[in-house]
């Protein structure tokens, strides 16, 4: 190989590293999360009681449906 072309793929190199190492630290930088007691407020807790609810609703099901009069699943064997 030439030095010519030694030189251009080790600087397309460093040049991929730095580009890559700064938006990994972006991408970090913005996830942080807030400390604990930093003064942030608190999740509401109305949220949290629709997400039960929602959950409940969703695998609970209705408990005055009869699901045993239809048709059941047999197995293929």
């Amino acid at each position: 190989m030439s030095p010519r072309l030694v030189v251009i793929i080790t600087l397309v190199a460093v040049v991929s590293a730095a580009g890559a190492s700064f938006i990994t630290w972006v991408v970090v930088q913005q996830q942080a999360t807030p400390v604990s007691g930093s003064g942030t407020a608190p999740m509401n807790s109305s949220s949290d009681e629709e997400q039960r609810q929602h959950r409940e609703q969703f695998f609970g099901g209705n408990s005055d449906r009869d699901i045993r009069g239809g048709q059941e699943m047999k197995p293929r064997w």
